[in-house]
């Protein structure tokens, strides 16, 4: 499913690169989701990018840690797993959406785009499942715990979110991953007590 998901968004991207009337179709736009009733927007956003280091980025995070969230839902959930793993990523991309929604309904001026909620959703899910697998960081040397790295990563957005001196959703970011964190929670609660026990043991010995 990730391999299909990364395919699908790079061919669309691809499109909307080329047609900027079908980018302006596609991408989030709160107002006129309110007020034309477009809601197909809160989907199709995240499969267009604003350009090819946008697209690449989300999809090489997607394409890192989606095939060991898949297979994690397949352990916890057998056959089922394959549908789990498609609801966190549609319910990453709808949830990540509704504080810009309830921020912009009435800004026409508002756009945005991209996989990013989407894929925080799948990154927060594999550190669920895999809390102590170190994650190296551009320009930092060495390898970061994934439950630390998501720690900053979420206090790093928040932040940024009040700033708001950027063009970059950073809310979206945020929720995008608490939400994938928690949904992976629920779906796979089994899980918890392991993901207690291998924190417990990395920093406490």
């Amino acid at each position: 499913m990730t391999l299909i998901i990364v395919i699908i968004t790079a061919l669309v991207s691809f499109a909307a690169f080329q047609n900027r009337e079908l980018m302006a179709k596609l991408m989030f736009n709160a107002y006129l989701v309110k007020h034309s009733n477009q809601w197909y927007r809160v989907i199709t956003h995240a499969f267009i990018h604003g350009g090819w280091m946008h697209l690449g980025v989300n999809m090489w995070v997607l394409w890192l840690f989606g095939g060991i969230v898949e297979e994690s839902f397949e352990v916890y959930r057998g056959s089922l797993g394959v549908v789990i793993y498609t609801a966190l990523y549609l319910g990453g991309i709808l949830f990540s959406t509704l504080p810009s929604y309830a921020r912009h309904q009435d800004n026409f001026s508002y756009n945005s785009l991209g996989a990013s909620g989407a894929t925080a959703a799948v990154l927060f899910s594999a550190i669920y499942f895999n809390p102590t697998m170190n994650l190296f960081i551009m320009f930092i040397p060495i390898p970061i715990p994934a439950i630390i790295f998501g720690i900053v990563y979420l206090a790093f957005e928040w932040y940024q979110d009040k700033k708001s001196n950027d063009n970059i959703a950073h809310d979206s970011h945020f929720w995008g991953a608490a939400f994938g964190f928690t949904f992976s929670i629920l779906m796979a609660p089994d899980r918890m007590p392991r993901f207690i026990e291998e924190i417990t043991y990395r920093f406490l010995g």
